[in-house]
């Protein structure tokens, strides 16, 4: 795959930590949720992933409306809710994804088909349904 544009963060101290990302975003304060044993004082890796699964999927909303020579309202939306769970087969832990998409002005049958086809051109849904490249090397 040829790389359009690269993010990087750096997290320290985990679930428990702090995040940053490079290009001077103020770093993010980390907490595991209360429902996993934190305290709810920062954001959780879920979270953060259902943030940026919405912003990219209505990214992707934007991007086949465009195609097709449409425009979006202004208060089109997507709600993600990001689930985790231990897998069936026991070996670690899975998430499970859950998007609701509104698309005022759009008759039922429209949306639909912006849906399904966004859901096709999505980076952030073509990796929760076929994984991504993942290359981990060990820094000095």
């Amino acid at each position: 795959m040829h790389i359009l544009y690269e993010a990087r963060a750096r997290v320290v101290g985990g679930r428990s930590g702090s995040a940053t990302i490079e290009g001077g975003v103020p770093a993010i304060p980390l907490a595991a949720p209360r429902a996993l044993g934190g305290d709810d004082a920062g954001a959780n890796p879920e979270q953060l992933f259902a943030t940026s699964h919405a912003a990219c999927f209505l990214s992707a909303l934007r991007f086949v409306a465009n195609r097709r020579r449409l425009v979006l309202a202004d208060d089109s939306a997507v709600v993600a809710a990001v689930g985790l769970g231990m897998r069936e087969d026991g070996a670690g832990f899975g998430i499970e994804v859950r998007l609701t998409v509104s698309l005022p002005g759009l008759a039922r049958d429209l949306a639909a088909s912006l849906v399904q086809e966004a859901d096709r051109v999505s980076p952030y849904s073509h990796l929760a349904r076929h994984g991504a490249g993942i290359h981990i090397a060990i820094s000095d």
